[in-house]
């Protein structure tokens, strides 16, 4: 936990941003009670000496800016009240560092102060939402925040990894365990020892691999291709579900004592939509993030700000990441406004197949493709996956990566099918 040391003069004069920054996780120090360490932050009003230049955000009168640490320097941010929301995120991300988890919202904040408390216990957890809305970003921040925090975060993305190899890659082989395996491989588990291992969308890990991963997480033990020995292990696991594990429990997609087995502490992460209060934190951290090499930050104005925050955000927070960048990138001066705000979503009809790569005309022919056979089959996923001649997995996977770009397949054809 950082420990911010405001003077007595920004207690006076912002105490709104103080009290904004102890709700975001920050704690407040007192420095005539206690001591600062070595790491502790400063908050200062200009004309003050900074205690620490390198560590010492000063506060100034005068129009809307943000001066990011550079070269030793203190960071300055000046702003007025109707901004406070940017100024907020702007001084979080600046004190924190621009890739630190963002929540300001009072949902966002109460789930991470139960992270908090869930990573002080060494116990398998489960964070289940919409992709892009930051299950990956939670779980390191419990890695971080539990005893494992010097050991290896290893997350692992269980769709995207070859089905046939993903025993191997996750428990490891022997040399000449299977054809190709010239030299023997460690395993995502082995690997991890000592720290987290983070299996993101394990909604798609086969049913058969289902098994040996609820024998691990028992036994903490693994068995390598080729052995004949188990090894023991000590991983802490963080599962990730863009879908209802519940609901594929009862479809007989995945195990029920697996999915009881991982959600011993069950957390949600909710779409960006549902969330707005993070919507100035995480802009204000995007614009740090992405604004290397930059004096001075480009402001996002009150009227760019209203327009994110009435977006209803397909993408999540991905989606807020890319709108952030085309802005920095469009953007001339020091400030974001509403006409450098480029959304992704946009009709399908709208892109024509001319104008686009081949990748991207592949995609929305596979996506139409996958659409229409959907509707055909009256929604069943195992009828489509077989006349579309994949496996059910593979249609999982084709179906996530259309949600993720806007586009809800399954939502679709379920007002179609309505209809």
């Amino acid at each position: 936990m950082q420990t911010i040391f405001p003077s007595a003069a920004v207690l006076r004069q912002n105490y709104a941003l103080v009290s904004a920054l102890r709700a975001q996780g920050f704690t407040i120090g007192a420095a005539d009670k206690v001591k600062p360490m070595p790491g502790d932050l400063f908050m200062i009003v200009e004309g003050e000496a900074p205690p620490v230049s390198a560590r010492t955000l000063v506060l100034a009168e005068g129009p809307v800016a943000a001066v990011p640490f550079h070269d030793g320097n203190p960071a300055r941010l000046s702003y007025g009240t109707d901004d406070a929301a940017v100024a907020s995120g702007f001084a979080s991300a600046m004190l924190r560092g621009a890739h630190a988890p963002v929540a300001a919202d009072p949902e966002s904040l109460a789930l991470y102060a139960l992270a908090e408390r869930v990573a002080a216990a060494d116990i398998t957890v489960l964070i289940n939402g919409p992709t892009g809305t930051g299950k990956e970003v939670l779980a390191k921040a419990i890695h971080l925040g539990s005893t494992r925090a010097n050991g290896p975060f290893i997350a692992v993305n269980c769709a995207a990894l070859p089905e046939t190899m993903l025993e191997a890659l996750l428990f490891g082989h022997q040399k000449g365990a299977f054809t190709g395996a010239n030299a023997a491989g460690e395993g995502f588990f082995r690997a991890a020892n000592g720290g987290t291992l983070l299996l993101d969308e394990v909604a798609e890990m086969p049913l058969a691999l289902q098994a040996k991963l609820l024998r691990a997480l028992q036994e903490r033990e693994v068995v390598p291709i080729g052995a004949t020995a188990a090894e023991k292990i000590d991983v802490r696991v963080i599962a990730c579900a863009n879908r209802d594990l519940q609901g594929e429990v009862a479809e007989g997609r995945f195990r029920a004592d697996l999915y009881y087995r991982l959600s011993v502490f069950p957390l949600s992460t909710k779409p960006l939509a549902e969330r707005p209060g993070d919507v100035a934190a995480l802009a204000s951290a995007m614009v740090l993030r992405h604004s290397a090499g930059r004096t001075k930050l480009p402001w996002v104005t009150q009227e760019a700000l209203a327009v994110l925050q009435s977006h209803d955000w397909p993408g999540n927070v991905r989606e807020l990441e890319n709108v952030i960048q085309r802005a920095l990138l469009l953007c001339p001066g020091d400030a974001i406004t509403a006409d450098h705000l480029i959304f992704d979503r946009a009709p399908a009809t709208a892109m024509a197949p001319a104008e686009g790569t081949l990748s991207n005309i592949v995609q929305l022919s596979e996506f139409a493709a996958i659409r229409e056979t959907l509707a055909q089959c009256g929604g069943s996923r195992i009828e489509t996956a077989r006349r579309l001649g994949i496996s059910e997995r593979t249609l999982r996977y084709r179906l996530a990566k259309a949600r993720e770009q806007g586009e809800d397949i399954t939502r679709q054809n379920l007002g179609r099918i309505s209809a």
